[in-house]
Parts: structure tokens; C-alpha cells; sequence
């Protein structure tokens, strides 16, 4: 189940990427092909494989792997704190 991506986190995430749109999406390339190899494969196989141009289809799944990244941390720590 994906956790839910709260206001604050998206808020945050959007003034992270939009400081520095390239060079966000050259970091994220580099640590998502550390990450998470496979899904690094599977952004860059959808982004050649449309009409659409490819660097906005990558930046799309980036920024969307970010949100969800973020709120993933933060239900952890929801339920580390929670469990004591």
C-alpha cells in the first residue's frame, strides 16, 4: 500500500526540484540508478518508448518516486514513535 503524500511533503518536494529543475533531474538519475536499478530501467524504458519527450517523462517518474520516498519515511517514523 502506498502511504499517503501529505500537503507538507509535497510542498516541500516541489521547492526542492523547482530551485534547480536539471540539476535536481541529473541527481536523481544518479540515485536512482543506485537505488533502485530496476526502477531506474522501467523510467527509462516508458520515457523512449512514448511520443512524449523523454526528459519530461523521466522527470515526472522522478518527482513521483520522490513523493512517494518521502511519505514512506514518514509513516515509518509515524510508527516508530507510535510503538515507542
Amino acid at each position: 500500500m502506498i502511504p499517503i503524500i501529505s500537503e507538507d511533503n509535497t510542498a516541500a518536494v516541489f521547492s526542492e526540484i523547482f530551485q534547480d529543475v536539471p540539476g535536481w533531474r541529473k541527481k536523481m538519475i544518479h540515485y536512482i540508478k543506485e537505488e533502485n536499478p530496476e526502477v531506474n530501467a522501467a523510467i527509462i524504458e516508458a520515457a523512449n518508448n512514448t511520443d512524449l519527450d523523454p526528459k519530461a517523462v523521466a522527470f515526472g517518474a522522478y518527482m513521483i518516486y520522490t513523493l512517494i520516498e518521502t511519505a514512506v519515511i514518514e509513516s515509518d517514523n509515524l510508527v516508530e514513535r507510535l510503538s515507542g
